[in-house]
């Protein structure tokens, strides 16, 4: 049977571009602008998105509640490698989207970088602030894959926005935050090994794909 039988030609054409952009970032947000006619276009024609993705060994995650849809592979192939500093700003990450929601009830989570690095300190992984070029290197790269979005334009400003997306609640999993302060122990100072060297220990727990 062809896959797309039924299908209109302009919905076949739309569907290998939401397919390509879903397998380069992992994640579809319906508050992301720029992913939110995808998100809703996957949900009308999820039937062809899981037998097409099927064949490839991939299934898709659809978390409504969240307004998120995650590109998982089966088989735990295709995981992103972070390096040390990178799963640990993702765990911040995951960390502040919790405060905020749970403290300021709010829909959007909206923090800024000097959070991040004040969490980063309070936390005593290092006694200085995490490096700029890492933090602002790390965050560009979550902003790839739609975990968040860099609202100035100079992210190195310590009063630099950034929205955090919940597809950051599927690319970190747990129910538990306490579990993600757990996590961050293994990075305390004098705990872990050279930034630059992918943490393979802890991209499966990390790693959007």
């Amino acid at each position: 049977m062809d896959l797309f039988e039924g299908m209109l030609q302009k919905d076949r054409d739309e569907f290998r571009r939401v397919m390509n952009r879903l397998m380069s970032s992992c994640f579809a947000v319906q508050k992301k602008a720029q992913t939110k006619s995808d998100y809703y276009f996957i949900l009308r024609h999820r039937d062809v998105f899981e037998r097409y993705l099927d064949v490839l060994g991939f299934q898709l995650e659809i978390n409504e509640e969240y307004g998120v849809i995650q590109m998982v592979n089966r088989e735990n192939y295709n995981h992103l490698q972070l390096t040390i500093h990178e799963s640990i700003i993702l765990l911040i990450l995951r960390i502040l989207h919790d405060e905020k929601k749970r403290e300021l009830s709010v829909t959007d989570v909206v923090i800024n970088t000097g959070d991040i690095q004040e969490k980063y300190l309070s936390l005593q992984i290092r006694e200085e602030q995490l490096n700029k070029k890492t933090l602002n290197d790390a965050l560009r790269r979550f902003r790839r894959f739609n975990l968040v979005e860099l609202l100035d334009s100079n992210i190195l400003q310590e009063d630099a926005r950034i929205l955090i997306y919940d597809s950051i609640l599927m690319a970190v999993r747990t129910d538990d935050i306490r579990q993600v302060g757990q996590l961050l122990q293994r990075y305390r100072k004098g705990g872990e090994e050279d930034h630059e060297d992918p943490d393979e220990s802890a991209s499966d727990q990390l790693a959007p794909v």
